[in-house]
């Protein structure tokens, strides 16, 4: 199976996992969507040379993961797919801030490394907690979710039918990433021109098979109302999973426990 056909498997995958009968996957969308949002905030509004501060937060998504028996291994590979654009935004602030923050023995560590750290960090903790959003509740339930809390109609259709598409244009691509393979004879890589034109013919054949795609489902009934086949109300185990979460970020935002635990362990040792 080719690289984008995996791909494609893997976005399925997803939806596979959402499919499970945990205590999680059984609390309302909303409930784990407005605790992630609030985790999220949380997590970047720290400051750029936070990082122990953070550390506290990796609570959430080590719950999240364990007790949606999630498989870690393959949402990690999914973080590390796109962990270079985080690289790529702090891979130069340590030669922009070169100034020593602190200084651990002998060795200085300067401003930049540490901002580096505290932007990979951020970008873990924020990447791990929206891939585990959508491997337990899904993207017609989080499209659910957001109709429920107000977000426009029109937008939320929009989110759907990006997810719903990017099949069609996943499929296309390795169709014809297979086709000119056939064709090449083993040859080595394509030239500029002709990826240009691959990528023409690609976007038109992806925007007809989307027409037909859309056309088949308004003959099959659909009105832009997005239907889930398990979803349920806000209750106790939804405002207890939301009050305590938040109670729990707001205390690891305004105290820096791993501080404040290494205070009173020097303070026992004197």
């Amino acid at each position: 199976m080719g690289q984008l056909a995996q791909n494609l498997t893997d976005i399925g995958y997803m939806d596979t996992l959402a499919a499970d009968s945990t205590p999680l996957h059984r609390l309302d969308p909303r409930a784990k969507l407005l605790t992630t949002a609030l985790f999220i905030v949380a997590v970047v509004s720290f400051g750029k040379y936070e990082v122990s501060a953070l550390l506290p937060f990796l609570l959430y998504p080590v719950y999240l993961a364990a007790q949606g028996r999630l498989p870690v291994g393959y949402l990690l590979k999914k973080v590390l797919l796109v962990s270079p654009f985080a690289v790529v935004v702090g891979i130069f602030n340590p030669f922009l801030d070169s100034g020593v923050l602190l200084r651990v023995g002998d060795f200085g560590v300067s401003g930049g490394w540490v901002s580096f750290a505290s932007i990979l960090l951020r970008f873990f903790l924020t990447v791990s907690a929206a891939l585990l959003l959508l491997a337990l509740t899904g993207m017609n339930s989080i499209c659910e979710a957001l109709l429920r809390l107000g977000v426009p109609r029109t937008f939320v259709v929009q989110l759907l039918f990006l997810n719903r598409y990017l099949f069609s244009l996943t499929a296309e691509a390795e169709s014809m990433s297979r086709a000119r393979a056939l064709r090449s004879a083993g040859r080595g890589c394509m030239g500029f021109g002709v990826f240009i034109q691959i990528l023409g013919h690609l976007l038109l054949k992806t925007l007809d098979r989307a027409e037909r795609v859309y056309r088949a489902m308004l003959c099959r009934g659909f009105d832009g109302h997005i239907r889930v086949a398990r979803f349920s109300n806000i209750g106790r185990p939804e405002l207890l999973f939301c009050g305590a979460w938040t109670a729990l970020f707001l205390v690891f935002r305004f105290v820096n426990l791993p501080v404040a635990l290494g205070q009173a362990v020097t303070g026992l040792l004197k």
